[in-house]
């Protein structure tokens, strides 16, 4: 993977000094160029160049890290001393698991398999499931568990990036993919809403907690981990499948 690169702006103050939050959030934001919707796999599926197979491959793969967020979320609430961000962060869990008449992103997740022909079984078996993702989501749930919450808190920001992901497949799937039944696309379409108002809470979280230059530059870091982690991901089904 790259090697963290913080980026400029022509009005920093002196390296010791923190960011301002406006100069803050422009250095989260610009790790998007990291985001793996530039993943040479990604840029496949949303193109129409993945078969039938590689796509049931990486639905199968990503499923372990759906099945496995609400598992990060619980741990950043076993941290989290703070009343009023577990009453916000426990809506993830339900977002995911589901609550009442919302059967969930869980649910939704495999009507997705259910529409590329990937059958539950298979699905809930994890038998599909390569080492590298295991290993990646592993990771992932592993930290949230043992770093300070707001640590955590700062790793989901990834979802800044994730509206536009599933912006194209909603506009490009339905041509390019005629086989697959457009009733398994909802988990896309529902995680637009929902990922812009996670990314309101966990991004005032970072603003008001990494306040000094050393501790921003620490959250750069994390949020770079993150993204390195669903890069790998496509890393290994790329290599699995391709």
């Amino acid at each position: 993977m790259n090697t963290l690169s913080t980026p400029a702006t022509p009005t920093e103050q002196p390296s010791d000094s923190p960011w301002t939050p406006d100069q803050f959030e422009a250095h989260l934001r610009a790790l998007g160029a990291r985001y793996h919707i530039h993943h040479p796999f990604n840029v496949r599926l949303n193109s129409g160049q993945c078969s039938p197979d590689e796509i049931r491959g990486w639905v199968a793969n990503r499923f372990y890290y759906q099945i496995n967020i609400p598992l990060k979320d619980a741990a950043i609430l076993s941290n989290c001393d703070d009343r009023e961000t577990r009453r916000l962060w426990v809506q993830r869990i339900l977002d995911h698991d589901g609550y009442g008449d919302d059967a969930g992103g869980i649910e939704a997740w495999a009507r997705l398999a259910d529409a590329v022909g990937l059958s539950r079984d298979a699905l809930w078996s994890l038998e599909h499931v390569v080492p590298g993702v295991r290993f990646a989501v592993d990771a992932y749930v592993n930290f949230a568990r043992r770093v300070p919450w707001q640590e955590a808190v700062c790793s989901s920001l990834t979802e800044m990036f994730a509206p536009q992901i599933h912006k194209d497949r909603l506009s490009g799937w339905p041509a390019l993919y005629p086989w697959i039944d457009q009733q398994g696309l909802h988990y896309f379409r529902s995680r637009i809403p929902l990922a812009t108002r996670d990314v309101e809470h966990g991004l005032a979280v970072t603003l008001d907690y990494f306040r000094t230059r050393a501790t921003q530059r620490r959250a750069l870091e994390i949020l770079a981990f993150k993204l390195d982690i669903l890069w790998s991901m496509l890393d290994s089904v790329e290599k699995a499948y391709t």
